[in-house]
């Protein structure tokens, strides 16, 4: 296994870091515009569905 001392190690890591392609801002603000309006529609979406189910079975149970 190869050794790399710390200054070619802190050289690697640099040298790496540059290659990243970072989100611009608004890339950013887009991205978690919609990360919040898909979490609201999912939680709206299974609310829905829990209400549909928990009327069907509680009048499913009712009738008994």
């Amino acid at each position: 296994m190869a050794t790399t001392n710390p200054v070619q190690f802190i050289q690697q890591t640099r040298a790496e870091i540059a290659k990243i392609a970072w989100p611009t801002r608004r890339e950013v603000i887009l991205t978690t515009v919609m990360v919040f309006l898909l979490a609201m529609l999912a939680a709206t979406f299974f609310f829905l569905v829990d209400l549909v189910i928990r009327t069907g079975l509680t009048t499913l149970l009712e009738s008994f």
